[in-house]
């Protein structure tokens, strides 16, 4: 009954926000509620719920901090050198913006922490999205995939709990698998691709001076007024639709080069939170903060709330300017942090219940005999929809050691059982139950529902591109 009932509630869950009947922390808070009561523990629901909330409270303190430090950052415009890289690469063209988006999320993933890349990703191409009128969950869905394949890294989680469950070294279990996750990411990077030639076929290549407007708007229309020209007209695609070139894309980008890519990405060179003298000091600041997370000399929560207070103390002195930056980012601190509490509503139910025991147990039990020498192959598959539903905790310290164990009984070794696990983390990455997921679709401005609903199907694409290079190459 609570194997039902544990998927009826995701189910549930899943229909409401993707139809957009609730939104999502609603969703997370009463559809669990509910359940909880149908259960017959509603009288427990306090306690499964402050269970849940004190298991994320570390994670939202972390994300609140890292959030104000690294909007501090934007503002002091420590990035704005990469942005300007970007748009050197990218131009206004939609193709290599969505590969350069793929390509950023993939870098800045190497620091191992999903929301640090999110707000740094979204903070550089949001601007270029929003100006050429691009689909943002375009960029959202190629953000979560990238980093998804990068989350496996022995640093990232995943491969650490791994090797954690099942007693194994981190480098034993991820070093084998390199070549099907470099396979998995040159497939993001093959998807966005085609992403973006279907966003240049549908907007065209523009050139900048298309783009470089000053928008009005209105209650019916945005009326776009040319830059530099003094007179209106329509940003309309170079070559017609889709038939723009390289060269398009280049024209008009040479006159004022950086005072161009500045405005479309929405920098103001002349803004007064800029703080170039102190730029060296903040990229120390930044390696040292990202360097003591990786080496773990303090939590998390703590390196990213003194990193936060130190760069405000030093780039704003002043309580004024400290109070103006603090209430600058206070909104997306605020839908984050409250997303997090509302996920631990669900977590806590959905752990304090027993139901994602019970739809662990009858998963593994309902593996025919016949795939027992297969057990990798099926760890593969089973880690996909798994690790959506459930945390990472739950998959590899509740299910992972059942599938190991189920696998040495038919001769698989538990190492091709771990490598196996590490295939759904390009879909994990999009879980309702992942907090940096709510970072992004919450600074990017994508509906959850909208951002689901398109990169359900290519992220589980992806984890099955590594899947087949896994066995390809004989790793699992």
């Amino acid at each position: 009954m609570l194997t039902i009932l544990g998927f009826a509630m995701i189910a549930t869950f899943l229909v409401l926000i993707m139809l957009k009947k609730m939104s999502p922390i609603a969703a997370l808070v009463l559809i669990p509620a509910l359940f909880c009561v149908f259960v017959g523990k509603g009288a427990k629901l306090g306690d499964y719920v402050l269970d849940g909330v004190s298991s994320l409270a570390p994670t939202a303190a972390m994300l609140m901090f890292a959030i104000v430090y690294f909007g501090v950052m934007i503002d002091v415009g420590l990035f704005d050198p990469i942005v300007r890289a970007i748009l050197k690469f990218c131009k206004a063209d939609p193709l290599r913006i969505v590969v350069g988006t793929a390509l950023l999320a993939a870098i800045v993933s190497l620091d191992g922490d999903g929301s640090t890349t999110f707000m740094i990703t979204v903070s550089a191409m949001y601007p270029l999205y929003k100006r050429l009128k691009m689909s943002l969950v375009v960029m959202t869905g190629v953000a979560a995939m990238a980093n998804g394949v990068m989350n496996t890294l022995p640093w990232g989680g995943p491969t650490a709990r791994a090797a954690t469950a099942l007693k194994l070294d981190a480098g034993d279990i991820f070093v084998p698998m390199i070549p099907a996750l470099a396979v998995g990411l040159l497939g993001v990077f093959a998807l966005s691709y085609v992403l973006g030639r279907r966003e240049r076929k549908r907007l065209g290549v523009l050139t900048l001076d298309e783009v470089l407007v000053e928008e009005t708007e209105t209650e019916t229309e945005t009326v776009l007024v040319g830059a530099g020209t003094g007179t209106g007209r329509k940003a309309a695609p170079v070559g017609g639709s889709g038939s723009g070139t390289d060269t398009d894309a280049d024209a008009g980008a040479d006159a004022d080069e950086p005072e161009e890519d500045e405005r479309l990405a929405g920098l103001d060179p002349n803004r007064a939170t800029l703080r170039p003298k102190l730029y060296w000091f903040n990229a120390l600041l930044t390696v040292t903060l990202l360097t003591a997370m990786i080496m773990e000399w303090l939590p998390i929560p703590v390196l990213f709330l003194l990193g936060a207070a130190l760069a405000l103390t030093v780039n704003f002195p002043h309580m004024p300017d400290q109070k103006a930056r603090l209430g600058a980012h206070a909104e997306n601190v605020l839908n984050v942090a409250g997303m997090v509490f509302a996920a631990a509503v669900f977590t806590g139910v959905l752990t304090g219940t027993g139901m994602v025991d019970h739809m662990a147990t009858w998963l593994v039990d309902n593996i025919p005999d016949g795939m027992g020498p297969h057990m990798a192959f099926v760890t593969g598959v089973l880690s996909i929809p798994l690790t959506y539903f459930m945390s990472n905790d739950g998959f590899y310290f509740g299910v992972l050691p059942v599938l190991a164990e189920a696998g040495q009984a038919h001769g698989v070794s538990s190492l091709e059982i771990a490598r196996a696990s590490l295939v759904g983390q390009p879909l994990h990455m999009s879980s309702p139950l992942v907090p940096a997921v709510y970072v992004l679709v919450g600074m990017a401005k994508v509906e959850f529902g909208d951002h689901t609903r398109f990169v359900v199907k290519w992220a589980a694409l992806t984890s099955l591109v590594i899947l087949a290079a896994g066995m390809l190459f004989g790793i699992i």
